[in-house]
């Protein structure tokens, strides 16, 4: 939805139904719903705080409902609540609350949503060749990836984006790199941001190959040129970035996460979830074989959720032939 006012009018047409999860140490609720009788997700996180001083002044003597839960020596430890935002003309200033609304929502978006159980899972190569491969063509061929297309082929999020190559023009070599819908676009600690490769041959790191690494190698140094230009004035520097890869991935569309060093490591750049981009070219370089040789020969390790397809159509029913392996993580 491009307008704007149309797209806020929806938040305060949100009827709540119940919570699906509460995470981040508290600091996000999913509550799940319905937006004009149509099924919604709506996520809400405290946004970080403001830097400026003149909302940092006042704070301490501005705070309500102030109670001291202790002392012990120079040490105090209190509850409070933020005080009433003072009326501005930028409606900007100050914002205590990050939302993404998903609507409607699916019934996968319910199960991705969910507090549910996580498992360790083992992907061999047979395992991805004959279980995992098949499952992601037909999530491919569900119609998943219209939203990435419309944004690579400038339909869509056009204003997001924060550099592009020329569409078509550079053929393997196309991407673009617009920001994570999980990053509030102020807080230079915790950048996020995401790079797009025009290519569609590449659905996952599984489809990369010793002959791709120097396309890789070049990805990076322009993904990295280019955050480094575009918040050079924010104080942002190459050698505090990241870039790495998710495996499984939420959609299957080969794309690069591009994060500040500083971006608190929650559970989408843990071990299970998170390689490094270096790692994976590392790693193809010193694999044996010839151009062909890819990510695909390796045994994969990751986290999946037990709602999800892949734990209840693949790894789970593995598991009770005992072809394959799991462990229940809390």
């Amino acid at each position: 939805m491009d307008d704007k006012p149309a797209a806020e009018s929806l938040i305060p047409s949100f009827k709540f139904d119940r919570v699906l999860n509460q995470d981040q140490a508290g600091r996000r609720i999913v509550l799940y719903g319905s937006v004009s009788n149509q099924p919604a997700i709506l996520l809400l996180e405290r946004a970080p705080f403001p830097q400026s001083e003149s909302y940092l002044s006042p704070l301490p003597s501005k705070l309500s409902t102030l109670k001291n839960l202790g002392a012990n020596d120079i040490y105090f430890w209190y509850l409070a609540s933020s005080p009433t935002p003072i009326p501005s003309s930028n409606s900007d200033d100050y914002p205590d609350l990050k939302i993404n609304l998903i609507y409607p929502c699916t019934e996968q978006h319910l199960k991705k949503y969910s507090k549910q159980g996580v498992r360790m899972v083992t992907e061999t190569a047979e395992v991805y060749r004959e279980n995992v491969r098949p499952y992601m063509e037909s999530k491919r061929a569900e119609g998943r990836l219209n939203w990435v297309y419309n944004i690579i082929e400038g339909k869509t999020e056009v204003e997001d984006v924060i550099f592009r190559t020329p569409l078509g023009s550079t053929g393997d070599e196309g991407f673009l790199l617009l920001p994570d819908l999980n990053w509030d676009r102020k807080t230079m600690s915790s950048l996020h941001l995401l790079g797009l490769v025009e290519r569609r041959d590449i659905w996952s790191l599984r489809d990369l190959r010793k002959k791709h690494v120097r396309w890789l190698k070049d990805m990076r140094e322009r993904l990295v040129g280019v955050t480094v230009e575009s918040y050079r004035d924010k104080g942002v520097e190459r050698d505090q970035l990241k870039l790495y890869v998710h495996y499984q991935p939420t959609y299957y569309h080969f794309h690069i996460h591009i994060v500040h060093v500083a971006l608190e490591a929650g559970a989408t750049q843990a071990t299970g979830k998170a390689i490094g981009l270096e790692s994976i070219i590392e790693t193809l370089e010193h694999m044996d074989g010839d151009e062909e040789a890819g990510m695909d020969r390796l045994e994969m390790h990751y986290t999946v959720g037990e709602a999800s397809e892949l734990w209840t159509g693949i790894f789970e029913p593995l598991r009770r032939l005992g072809n394959g392996t799991a462990s229940l993580l809390q």
